[in-house]
């Protein structure tokens, strides 16, 4: 497994963000790579297929609408003092590589130690899924929820584990399907030998699991 630097850059750059095009302009896009492929879109199983590619885009990368630091705002403090690890393991993510735009469909497993506030779990599912739906590289989208969980809840320790079956190389190029990339970002006391055990004893060490 790969451990990541916390001071890897997470954030996008705006201001090389080109215009977004508008819808008409998305669908005669898709129009156009039908007609690349061979096909034509004027023929009545495609004419509707513009449309519903783009609203299906609306969907899969929606992540970039969404502001994974604000889903972690809300915490609570009545946990009684607890101070071990919390962790959600086998989170499904779809995601998509940059490189190919092909879907990367896997489980992410979260961990964070509480300094005295905990988050609701279902804002650590929340914050893996906004960055999913985004064009990706799994290695830096390792890196943007670690680094995102670190930076607002300011917890003893955060680890983060990807694993990921990318269909641009099990339904194109090699055509490997079945194997799946493993990699983690262990910040604060995870990056200690018996947390980092620990961590990956709960989750079933993916290492181990010939994954």
């Amino acid at each position: 497994m790969n451990i990541h630097d916390p001071k890897i850059n997470t954030e996008r750059d705006d201001a090389t963000t080109p215009r977004k095009p508008t819808r008409n302009e998305a669908e005669a896009a898709v129009r156009t790579l039908l007609r690349w492929a061979g096909d034509n879109p004027e023929r009545e199983g495609l004419l509707d297929t513009p449309g519903r590619v783009v609203r299906a885009y609306e969907e899969w990368f929606r992540g970039y609408d969404e502001d994974p630091e604000a889903m972690l705002q809300r915490t609570f403090e009545e946990v009684e003092g607890y101070d071990e690890m919390v962790v959600l393991r086998d989170i499904r993510y779809e995601s998509y590589c940059e490189h190919h735009m092909a879907p990367i469909i896997g489980r992410a497993h979260v961990a964070y130690i509480p300094t005295d506030r905990v988050v609701g779990i279902s804002k650590l599912a929340r914050v893996v899924d906004a960055f999913a739906k985004r064009l990706q590289v799994q290695e830096k989208m390792n890196a943007q929820i670690a680094n995102t969980l670190n930076d607002v809840l300011k917890p003893k320790g955060v680890a983060v584990v990807l694993e990921g079956e990318h269909h641009c190389m099990s339904t194109r190029g090699v055509h490997k399907p079945g194997v799946s990339m493993v990699t983690s970002t262990m910040l604060g006391a995870f990056r200690e030998p018996e947390t980092r055990r620990e961590f990956l004893s709960i989750i079933g060490n993916p290492t181990n699991r010939g994954v």
